[in-house]
């Protein structure tokens, strides 16, 4: 791949072309454009936005995307968590904005896809691996299981009102359940099983589509609207008007912390979709290009009055199946969702919300989970607790769910600092296959009763240093008589400055004693730091051994000389 194409990646599209033909993007294009645009529709619905907002989000912005992100099967556009985190970050605001949600939304795109393509540009996408996946993983499942309380009431035609507490509105919401509008409890229940039947016996089949088509017509026929039934209503036809977020710095900081939450988030989900498609094309995806895809966007969106968007893990897989090669069918999708919106639309008055709910449940219901988190926490006690308390933490915080994750993230850099104070240090002995290992683990002895070998399994920085000085001491006085502690370095990756001074430290300890230390298997980078600080030349020619067994060779000799 070129310079060019590597920085404008829809340039190698041609190449593909020429080798499988258009045919496929095509086919796929037009299958995702079925199943994208009532799920724009539903998504907007989610975060609190008319619904055209949805149609919008999926047009200049997918294609956007397309263009300059790295996986051509990804499909860019509005989905369900973020539709969620979009709404729990405008919500609290609407006072402050004046009303203005769309406004929010469009300044929340904005900030949200800045974040992302300065990470890509400057090359830092490694920074959202600081997320672990068990804390994401329990981000997700608390957030779908929030995304499913917010739409039982509408799949049954009930009002729910929205405040800072999600469990009570829930509750308050359930109260009116004597007040049902039995209409509208069958267009939400049969939609969803009509859902859920399609996808398990004809997944091939488009279901959401054949859905909303049939409602729309049955609603249109049966009168539901006049009936008092909610339905989509107005649609604005025509292209998106061009927009500009309000950018007021009140605004901008009260949404910065969300934005960071929406460019985390969203990226995980892209990253998710992009490594499963690329594992199986063997076809490479760079983080970093798609950071700059994605962050695009979504900046693009700020502007054609849509929000914030993400690469859907369903409609990707989708593309994928039906053997999209390049982002050309996105660009198919944006097409028909393009015709949609120029002619379509008076076609929508009748859809009726329970089924937008209900679209939004079948799609949600998957990312759900549970599994994850036991395995995360058999796994590992401390990625378990982390998962834990960002499950809980999610749910407490509910609506305002960019807290849960920002505990989430709090914690499992946390417990990773705390991890890598606490380096795996052991004492060896001579085992019966020929190798040096830990003796207390095998029952092993000392090599010699003057002599013991400490192996430490950590980079020696700032982090570790306290916990190798105290190790250090303590092998000085697992026997009496000792007068060597040879220090297997292998596992020592690094060496920072504070490692160098607690190391320099301890061999001025050591000699004071009548006591030495030794080291082999130290690596190239370690002994480079050493002789730049002047410590190699002081710790001389014990500190070259390549194993233990050509350290004991040199040393013992001299340690029964000495008796």
């Amino acid at each position: 791949m070129s310079p060019l194409q590597r920085l404008l990646p829809f340039l190698s599209w041609p190449s593909q072309w020429r080798a499988h033909g258009v045919r496929d993007d095509v086919v796929a294009g037009i299958t995702v454009a079925l199943v994208m645009i009532p799920q724009a529709l539903a998504y907007a619905k989610l975060a609190g936005l008319p619904p055209h907002v949805g149609l919008y989000a999926a047009l200049v912005p997918a294609v956007v995307a397309a263009l300059f992100g790295s996986c051509g099967q990804l499909s860019t556009g509005p989905v369900a968590l973020t539709g969620l985190l979009v709404a729990a970050s405008i919500a609290p605001l609407g006072g402050l904005a004046g009303g203005d949600v769309v406004g929010l939304a469009l300044l929340l795109a904005l900030l949200s896809g800045l974040i992302q393509l300065a990470l890509g540009l400057l090359r830092l996408g490694w920074l959202l691996n600081l997320l672990s996946i068990p804390v994401l993983m329990g981000f997700v499942n608390a957030a779908a299981l929030i995304i499913c309380l917010t739409q039982i009431p509408p799949l049954l035609g009930l009002a729910m009102p929205y405040s800072q507490h999600l469990v009570l509105d829930f509750a308050h919401a359930l109260g009116g359940l004597a007040e049902l509008h039995p209409a509208s409890v069958a267009f939400g229940l049969g939609s969803l099983g009509a859902l859920v039947a399609l996808k398990r016996l004809w997944p091939r089949l488009p279901g959401v589509p054949l859905v909303v088509a049939a409602a729309t017509a049955l609603s249109a026929w049966a009168g539901f609207a006049a009936d008092g039934g909610a339905v989509v209503g107005d649609v604005p036809s025509g292209l998106p008007e061009f927009s500009l977020p309000p950018l007021r710095l009140e605004l901008i900081a009260a949404l910065l912390p969300a934005a960071f939450v929406v460019a985390m988030v969203s990226f995980m989900e892209a990253a998710s979709s992009a490594k499963l498609i690329s594992g199986r094309t063997r076809q490479p995806w760079r983080q970093d290009q798609e950071l700059i895809g994605q962050g695009l966007g979504k900046i693009a969106a700020a502007f054609t009055s849509g929000m914030p968007v993400s690469a859907s893990f369903s409609r990707s897989a989708l593309n994928y199946a039906t053997n999209a090669r390049t982002g050309l069918s996105s660009i198919v999708t944006a097409a028909f969702v393009l015709l949609a919106l120029l002619y379509l639309t008076p076609l929508l008055w009748h859809l009726p919300k329970p089924v937008l709910a209900a679209i939004i449940l079948q799609a949600v219901i998957g990312l759900i989970d549970i599994k994850v988190l036991v395995r995360a926490w058999r796994a590992s006690r401390d990625d378990g607790a982390g998962a834990a308390v960002t499950f809980l933490a999610t749910l407490a915080f509910a609506p305002n769910i960019q807290n849960g994750i920002f505990t989430g993230l709090i914690l499992s850099l946390a417990l990773m600092v705390y991890r890598g104070m606490r380096p795996r240090v052991a004492l060896l002995g001579l085992h019966e296959d020929g190798t040096y290992r830990d003796r207390e683990r095998f029952g092993l002895p000392h090599p010699h009763p003057e002599l013991v070998i400490l192996r430490f399994d950590s980079p020696l920085s700032f982090v570790t240093a306290a916990t190798f000085e105290d190790a250090m001491l303590g092998a000085a006085r697992a026997q009496d008589g000792v007068k060597v502690v040879l220090v297997s370095g292998a596992g020592i990756n690094d060496i920072d400055a504070t490692g160098l001074h607690t190391l320099a430290s301890l061999v001025e300890r050591f000699h004071t004693q009548g006591q030495t230390i030794a080291f082999c298997g130290l690596k190239k980078q370690v002994i480079d730091a050493m002789e730049r600080d002047g410590l190699w030349a002081r710790l001389g020619a014990h500190a070259s051994y390549r194993t233990e067994h050509h350290a004991l060779d040199a040393l013992l000799p001299a340690l029964l000389a000495s008796r």
